[in-house]
């Protein structure tokens, strides 16, 4: 009799085990990253920080980043190292404010070469001291970056425990084997086995040819960091064919050339594994592809660039750029994430039919100016019982819609 009840005791645990290993989540320590990116975001949500970023973009970012030197002094925390008077002086007319007699003013325009820096005299106290609200916090993409590396910790320290729990199990399994005789204990350590081999084998057919990260070596390393991210150059200046075609295209060299013409030599921040040496190098193999010596002179010898694809969808499934992008409206992150960041580009996004799917679910239809939409919305609206409609009630679940 006391076998038996050892028996039950010892099933009970492999199941309670099991349960763990399928069931558990952290839940604390996800709410305690939700609770930390809350707090972050909301400094960028102020009237004022939204009203100061955009001025910056449009009247000072052509000079200025907010992190380094550029045409002028980098501005971040500027408002921590001049009196506030001192520049919404500056700022409203600098030239009158050196013609004062101010020797900050007079030094700042010697130690930048005597460039002279454009007057905005339209721009209020309350607009000055908005800009300077933006460069002091900053953009929002560092909180993206802080939340995206708690989410890989979690998920990092969450491994350990499905492997212990896993590795409970088996060598229970192993036990019961040869060391029990109970036939009902072996039944359900069989069946456990099974779970556990149709769980790991599901999870790694899920996995098969999903590439997310995948970086290659390409023939150039071209930096997105330094022409998107440094540079601010539009994704669609190099791209140009996502606005209007199923792909977005690679650019050729003579894109390339518009800046290189002029550019041949690299005079930006280095790092300890890229420095100027590595870059100009690079730039000396696209001046090599478009035919330029090394001198700099055309010969007209021009040799094709072999880039390595990164984005490969298999070739049943049917996606459209053009769509996403001017119909949808969707920024290239959504999908490519901060490749303003990235010095050589990778796969941010798994790309699969899930992944694509749950975009649907969430993203409302922008009924803006389009009455055809506007009409089917309504019908929908009042099928669904809902205010707002999603792609994915519009249609964008449908299988016909990417497999055909």
């Amino acid at each position: 009799m006391e076998i038996v009840k050892r028996h039950i005791k010892l099933t009970r645990l492999v199941a309670c085990l099991a349960f763990l290993m399928f069931f558990a989540t952290p839940s604390s320590a996800q709410e305690s990253v939700e609770a930390e990116v809350t707090e972050d975001l909301s400094q960028y949500q102020t009237e004022s920080y939204k009203k100061g970023r955009s001025i910056f973009k449009s009247k000072c970012a052509s000079c200025h980043k907010l992190d380094k030197k550029f045409i002028g002094p980098g501005l971040s925390n500027i408002g921590d190292k001049r009196e506030v008077e001192w520049l919404q002086e500056w700022i409203k007319d600098n030239g009158a404010f050196r013609a004062s007699g101010d020797a900050d003013a007079i030094a700042v325009f010697n130690e930048y070469g005597g460039v002279v820096m454009s007057a905005f005299p339209e721009l209020s106290n309350e607009d000055i001291d908005a800009i300077l609200e933006y460069t002091k916090v900053g953009e929002k993409k560092k909180v993206g970056a802080v939340a995206e590396a708690s989410e890989e910790e979690q998920e990092g320290s969450d491994a350990w425990m499905v492997y212990l729990v896993t590795l409970i199990i088996v060598l229970g399994i192993l036990w019961v084997f040869f060391k029990s005789d109970n036939g009902f204990l072996k039944i359900v350590s069989v069946i456990i086995l099974i779970l556990l081999l149709v769980y790991y084998g599901f999870s790694a057919l899920m996995n098969l040819d999903v590439n997310e990260g995948y970086q290659p070596i390409q023939p150039i390393a071209f930096s997105h960091k330094i022409h998107a991210g440094d540079n601010k150059i539009e994704c669609q200046y190099c791209h140009s064919s996502a606005k209007h075609s199923k792909t977005s295209g690679i650019p050729s060299v003579n894109v390339c050339m518009n800046c290189h013409l002029l550019i041949q030599e690299y005079d930006g921040d280095v790092t300890a594994e890229h420095n100027k040496e590595f870059y100009d190098g690079e730039i000396a193999k696209l001046l090599d592809a478009a035919g330029y010596d090394e001198e700099g002179q055309y010969d007209g010898k021009l040799e094709p660039i072999k880039w390595v694809r990164v984005h490969n969808l298999p070739d049943f499934v049917y996606y459209n750029h053009s769509q996403h992008v001017n119909v949808a409206g969707l920024d290239c992150a959504k999908c490519h994430g901060p490749v303003e960041e990235m010095e050589e580009v990778y796969q941010y996004s798994p790309l699969t039919m899930g992944w694509c799917i749950d975009c649907h679910k969430e993203t409302q239809v922008d009924l803006k100016g389009n009455e055809y939409y506007a009409n089917i919305h309504k019908q929908l609206a009042a099928k669904y019982g809902v205010n707002k409609v999603t792609v994915a009630q519009l249609g964008g679940k449908e299988c016909g819609k990417c497999h055909y």
